[in-house]
């Protein structure tokens, strides 16, 4: 075997070479150390990245809220002298209402007619009717800008949310008493109160809200069923409010109980307001229920049965 020779020419001896080999090893060692060390402190950084933002993750998930509650905001529709439910196939038999959520609601309106028409409501698969007496203000009609109607679990024992059932397709509810003469008849159920304004108690009657409020309409909605009828004669009779925080023998199926929120853009001195039924305590509220069975259900069971805060779209 010949010797190596170096550029110059001169022989390099093999001890040298051997030199010159480990020396270049040990570069080549040591430039795979940089690279695929720095790969792995990087890899443990990214991994330790990754441990920390999991509980900030986790912490920024929403808070499930202990209210048994799912909700729809319908704006208002339309007017008609109409009620479909207390002097169906009259057109103009009754006094003016307001009507809330689907826009088929008159004289003649049935099931068939809400399952089949647009609505206001969020969510838009509500297609159900709600309506209430028309506010008027120095004789004019005033509309309401926010209505909220809740459906909530609660007036009943937990133990009576948690078996509550869903409100069945074509169930009529009324509440209140149109014809009541004073604020004390029986089922005057609506409270008047000022959005904005705790320092104002509420009363059944109109109550003079300070400038900058808004005048508000609270109705709570019987939640026991007979289990039967989704009507009565009286259009009262097949619900009933609880009793001790239970529902009657008579009204043995618990439902969803239905809360109507209504914020009117106006305030001050109510000796101007009137309802197209006459006096603050004859508000009242019609409901016509045609909320899909599996919407109402999925609902029911996701939010009231469990005592869950719930959204328009049915989730927490």
């Amino acid at each position: 075997m010949r010797t190596p020779r170096s550029e110059n020419g001169r022989r390099v001896s093999r001890g040298r070479v051997r030199a010159l080999l480990a020396g270049l090893v040990a570069v080549c060692a040591v430039a795979a150390q940089l690279v695929f060390g720095s790969t792995g402190a990087l890899a443990q950084v990214e991994s330790e990245a990754t441990r920390q933002a999991a509980p900030a993750k986790a912490a920024a998930a929403p808070e499930v809220v202990r209210v048994a509650e799912f909700l729809a905001e319908c704006k208002f529709s339309h007017r008609l002298p109409d009620d479909p439910i207390v002097v169906p196939g009259l057109p103009g038999g009754s006094h003016m209402h307001s009507f809330f959520g689907s826009h088929a609601t008159d004289a003649y309106t049935n099931l068939g007619d809400l399952k089949g028409a647009a609505t206001t409501c969020d969510p838009v698969v509500d297609l159900s009717a709600y309506w209430v007496p028309t506010l008027y203000v120095n004789n004019q009609p005033v509309e309401p800008t926010g209505t909220t109607f809740y459906y909530l679990g609660e007036g009943v024992s937990d133990d009576i949310i948690a078996r509550t059932q869903p409100i069945p397709e074509g169930l009529k509810i009324v509440a209140g008493n149109a014809k009541a003469t004073g604020p004390n008849d029986g089922d005057t159920r609506s409270r008047w109160s000022c959005l904005h304004a705790g320092q104002v108690n509420p009363s059944k009657d109109f109550v003079n809200c300070p400038a900058g409020t808004m005048l508000e309409s609270y109705l709570d909605f019987p939640q026991c069923w007979n289990g039967r009828d989704l009507d009565s004669a009286d259009h009262k009779s097949h619900m009933s409010y609880p009793v001790n925080n239970a529902c009657p023998a008579s009204h043995p199926v618990p439902v969803p109980k239905l809360r109507q929120v209504l914020r009117y853009p106006v305030n001050g001195d109510p000796s101007g307001f009137r309802l197209a039924s006459g006096p603050g305590y004859t508000m009242h509220g019609d409901f016509f229920n045609a909320w899909p069975a599996g919407e109402m259900e999925r609902r029911v069971r996701n939010c009231i049965n469990p005592i869950i805060k719930c959204g328009a779209n049915g989730n927490p």
